[in-house]
């Protein structure tokens, strides 16, 4: 039976009010929202699909990237340089957010064009586009599951406990994790077998073979281009046109990849089984605001509401979280402000690489845990 408070409304009587304790928000409970309310939330217009305004992104792009080819062998200056080689590979960057889109259908209503535009855009800097279309895909359909995600997913502790010490050292040591991304392509992480590459890999359905055929061999034949642009304007030349950007740009991708899912002020939780939903575990990304480069990069760092819905097109992202944020109360973190160069994700980048190591092997709902000794042994 419920008990009446006093008049003064404290329930101590004395007439002195009291506040009560604020109670700690847990970003691991349910939320009391359904993903169709936050649907609803979001402008009707927000799902639509314009195959044209995405082909003028993809020239914008192209155009720059060719400007800047043609500046760098200009000037071909040392001053000069070091500039191309950083906005040529933020460029790669915003390219490679363009394929995204297509792998994720938001590129265009048609299949075709999502196909040529992701192997043509993808193919460019280096990625398989097929192979990395599936594996990303299992990664939205698995975001937030310790047992079955696919990026930047936690080491369990057994795992990390075999794997030798200068890998773990590697592993979480600047700039090692920044650069990996080439090599997950090929090998996938700890703990898994597989490669981008392979049609037989277990990453694949049989169905899905020849797709990977084909984005193997646009892979393929994009690295004997450079090959044979190598021997037509010399290897040192390709290397500052090309593998210094290409590189930049992997940089790109594995710190924002890394932060979406990484390095917020309060530590985020995993799930295992039943536990773990799309709506949970989608709720355990994180914005970022890349100041200067949200433009750029296609708006790539809204990536909540990306990730509860990934066929919304980058160009409506923001929109569409702003719609949503009523509904998503607490658990949409508000991402800190940028300068015009996001200097400050630099700490959360290093704070997490120290401090996120591994979660327990037990318990369907998990945090990541810091190794004491990981830089002490």
């Amino acid at each position: 039976m419920a008990i009446p408070l006093p008049a003064n409304g404290n329930g101590n009587g004395n007439g002195n009010a009291t506040a009560a304790a604020p109670v700690p928000f847990d970003p691991s409970a349910p939320p009391p929202f359904r993903i169709a309310e936050i649907r609803a939330a979001i402008p009707p217009h927000c799902w639509v699909k314009n195959p044209w305004r995405s082909l003028v992104y993809v020239l914008r792009d192209l155009a720059v990237v060719s400007a800047l080819v043609a500046a760098a062998v200009f000037f071909d200056s040392w001053l000069f340089w070091p500039i191309y080689w950083l906005a040529q590979g933020t460029m790669f960057w915003a390219i490679f957010v363009l394929g995204h889109d297509c792998g994720h259908g938001s590129f265009s209503n048609s299949s075709a064009l999502n196909s040529f535009m992701g192997l043509l855009l993808h193919s460019f800097i280096l990625v398989p586009y097929h192979g990395w279309r599936i594996s990303h895909r299992t990664h939205h359909q698995n975001h937030g599951n310790v047992e079955k995600d696919e990026s930047w997913v936690p080491l369990t502790k057994k795992t990390y406990k075999q794997l030798e010490r200068r890998t773990r050292i590697l592993r979480f040591t600047l700039p090692f994790p920044i650069l990996a991304y080439p090599f997950y392509l090929m090998w996938r992480s700890p703990g898994k077998e597989g490669s981008h590459f392979n049609p037989y890999s277990d990453l694949f359905a049989p169905s899905e073979r020849k797709d990977i055929v084909i984005s193997t061999s646009c892979w393929t034949l994009m690295a004997v281009l450079l090959v044979y642009l190598s021997f037509v304007f010399g290897p040192f030349q390709i290397f500052k046109l090309y593998g210094v950007p290409y590189w930049i740009f992997v940089m790109w991708l594995d710190v924002v990849t890394y932060l979406h899912h990484h390095g917020y002020e309060q530590k985020l939780p995993w799930y295992r089984g039943e536990e773990w939903t799309y709506l949970r575990g989608g709720l355990t990304t994180v914005d970022r605001d890349y100041g200067l480069f949200n433009n750029i990069h296609h708006d790539i760092g809204t990536h909540v509401i990306h990730h509860l819905f990934p066929q919304i097109p980058h160009y409506h992202l923001v929109e569409a979280t702003k719609a949503a944020k009523g509904v998503l109360g607490k658990y949409y973190r508000e991402p800190k402000k940028s300068g015009p160069i996001p200097i400050h994700l630099v700490n959360n980048l290093v704070n997490s690489l120290k401090q996120d190591h591994y979660v327990s092997d037990q318990g369907n709902i998990v945090f990541y845990q810091t190794d004491p000794y990981l830089y002490h042994y």
